[in-house]
């Protein structure tokens, strides 16, 4: 097809008699949709860069792949989510490519751990150490399913969780490939996943590779993605944090145990004589243990300097340095015997420099720490991005659209634009095409006390029971913490007659399907349900937030970052943490009104909402809606909807009887 060239060819692709209305029964033209195709066609056409928030409902996804199959150029999109990566290439772009009538290719690439390594296959099949029957169960399951695999894509095998640790010895790291000295490089699924994309038009990926990608140039080791006339970033308020993370240096226990365990298996095969290097990775895994151990309790992300200078952790660490050095050594011999052994040489020279850079901290960077059960991380993060991403935004020459429903803070995109380091980009702000005036309604219980006080969840308990009976279960609370979550269940329990569903039951994706099957639910959940998840039409009535979402100041990288704004003399509060609270927001207000024809409440209980200057900030960031105080209005307003649904079954009866009337009428004549 030609390509479109002016505003007036771009919107009829989306027009109503445009190819995408012929192709998707009941397709709505949206004047917002419209504007944001312009806005992507002009950046396209002009290789200019782009900042688009487009509100629920808008249509984006239609509004940047259709110009991006139009423009004829190679396009790479990436999302925050595989779930969307899936979507985009599973349902949209074959839709749009139907639509557009072109024979545009499109690859889907994901990161390395989501494929199977046929090696670590082998390698696990014949190593046989295993710590449970069920381990040996999955290993053959996945046995049976790789001969039958096009892709290797771990997410078709439903019959083995995508959370079982079999995964990890079956799929690689960029620590463990062997990359083309691996025996099965020929056939590697990775190889094969990458090779399409070179040669795809449409490239669909997820912002983890796209950084991957990123930082693979930056080290001049060449790149996994193909030059591109334009990159689309979709789901874009993720990118500052997940560029942090990214850019991130993390020595692990297990990334150190998994090295010690290849490297075991190299040594037994190409230097058995070398008892003396098995000896050392013993006291390896040993020494991270004992690590772990002096690390205390889990489940704690602080400051690596709040316990780096206790004497275990010291000792611990020079065991460490110790332990890997003479690993460093070791493996520079034996890297002579084998590609296995010569990678494990570069691994243990990685994980030393790493060690080394968390003794001796880099300027610009915070260095932290985590606990789980029986593992830990060590991070060294740095504080900003912004230079980072300027680079390559300005090596790459192409088009760069950024879009996500959340990106502006009271209509400006300021605070974006400065962590990514974007200068004088086009900006646009789609509000949401629903009619929230019409069909929402923001309720602020009165009374309510401050959050941090120990009476704030049983009252937020209190005031969602009548909300929560007037709405009929159909209820999303949505928590900033674990704690209140869990506070608040235990009360809810034998306080309302609906099923109840709390995070950490059941996975994501069963607890939402549960929910939207049983139609009456109330579900309690954290960070993970704030943004991303899709309920449509009368099984999500009313979503009730607990606090405003300011990040927790005991976070590490968060305090880091405060300090260092106020050390440059900025105000960390309106630049940082408000900003990233409204966004925040944003994402779990959206969850409410996800079609033309939801209704419902959104019940926000903080009452900071109304007494702290900021509380407008927020305010004007959200969909225009009226607001009340008092719960006669929400339960007068969830009775006008059950009304006026009762309204619209009664005269839908009303055309089924005339219908049937009419069709009894014309046999009887017969």
């Amino acid at each position: 097809m030609k390509q479109p060239k002016t505003h007036a060819d771009w919107k009829h692709l989306i027009s109503d008699d445009g190819p995408l209305a012929k192709a998707i029964s009941g397709f709505q033209v949206r004047e917002q949709q419209q504007q944001m195709l312009c806005a992507v066609g002009d950046a396209i056409n002009t290789n200019s860069a782009a900042i688009i928030e487009a509100g629920t409902g808008v249509g984006k996804t239609f509004a940047y792949l259709v110009p991006a199959i139009a423009s004829g150029g190679r396009v790479i999109v990436s999302t925050g989510t595989k779930t969307l990566q899936d979507q985009l290439f599973n349902k949209d772009l074959p839709l749009v490519k139907k639509a557009l009538k072109t024979d545009t290719s499109i690859a889907l690439l994901k990161g390395r751990a989501n494929y199977l390594c046929t090696h670590r296959l082998s390698l696990a099949r014949s190593d046989g150490r295993f710590d449970d029957r069920r381990s040996l169960s999955y290993l053959q399951r996945i046995t049976d399913w790789e001969p039958m695999t096009y892709a290797g894509d771990v997410s078709e095998l439903s019959s083995v969780p995508r959370d079982a640790e079999i995964w990890q010895q079956v799929t690689s790291t960029a620590d463990n490939c062997l990359g083309s000295d691996c025996p099965d490089y020929d056939t590697c699924f990775v190889v094969k996943a990458r090779r399409e994309a070179q040669e795809a038009d449409v490239v669909v990926v997820n912002h983890h590779l796209f950084f991957a990608d990123l930082a693979l140039k930056e080290e001049g080791f060449g790149e996994l993605l193909p030059s591109a006339n334009a990159v689309i970033l979709d789901e874009a308020h993720q990118l500052p944090e997940i560029a942090s993370a990214f850019f991130s240096e993390t020595l692990s226990s297990r990334q150190l145990l998994e090295f010690a365990r290849d490297t075991l298996a190299e040594s037994l095969s190409n230097a058995s004589d070398m008892g003396q290097l098995r000896d050392e990775l013993n006291k390896l895994e040993k020494c991270v243990m004992d690590l772990r151990l002096a690390m205390d309790k889990p489940g704690l992300r602080e400051p690596w300097y709040k316990i780096k200078d206790k004497a275990a952790i010291q000792q611990e660490m020079q065991n460490l340095d110790a332990i890997l050095s003479d690993l460093v050594v070791m493996l520079k011999i034996a890297a002579e015997r084998s590609k296995g052994l010569e990678s494990c040489y570069e691994r243990v020279q990685i994980q030393k420099q790493r060690l080394d850079n968390l003794n001796d901290p880099k300027a610009g960077t915070v260095q932290w720490y985590e606990t789980y059960t029986r593992s830990f991380s060590l991070v060294s993060t740095p504080l900003d991005i912004s230079d980072i991403f300027k680079k390559h935004l300005e090596s790459w020459s192409c088009a760069w659209i950024l879009t996500s429903a959340t990106l502006a803070v009271g209509k400006k995109f300021d605070h974006f634009t400065r962590r990514i380091g974007m200068e004088s980009p086009a900006e646009l702000l789609l509000d949401s095409p629903f009619d929230y005036w019409h069909n929402a309604l923001l309720y602020a219980p009165p009374n309510m006390p401050e959050p941090q006080n120990v009476d704030f969840v049983p009252a937020l308990v209190e005031a969602a029971i009548p909300v929560i009976n007037a709405a009929e279960g159909r209820t999303f609370m949505l928590f900033t913490s674990y704690r209140a979550l869990n506070e608040a269940a235990a009360l809810l329990k034998d306080e309302i007659d609906y099923p109840i569903l709390v995070q950490g039951e059941s996975s994501q994706a069963d607890m939402i399907k549960k929910f939207r099957k049983l139609g009456n639910a109330v579900l309690l959940g954290t960070s993970s349900f704030w943004e991303g998840v899709d309920v449509r039409g009368e099984s999500l009535s009313c979503v009730i937030i607990d606090k405003l979402p300011f990040a927790s100041p005991g976070d590490p990288v968060l305090e880091a970052r405060i300090k260092s704004i106020r050390e440059s003399g900025g105000n960390p509060f309106g630049e940082y943490q408000l900003p990233q609270a409204v966004i925040a927001l944003k994402q779990g207000v959206g969850r409410l009104i996800r079609d033309d024809n939801d209704k419902g409440v959104l019940m926000i209980c903080d009452p900071r909402l109304r007494t702290k200057s900021y509380g407008s900030t927020f305010l004007e960031s959200l969909p225009r809606v009226p607001r009340t105080s008092k719960q006669e209005v929400v339960e007068r307003f969830f009775d006008i909807i059950k009304k006026a649904k009762i309204s619209d079954i009664g005269n839908a009866k009303k055309d089924v009887k005339k219908s049937t009337k009419k069709k009894s009428e014309k046999v009887l004549k017969k």
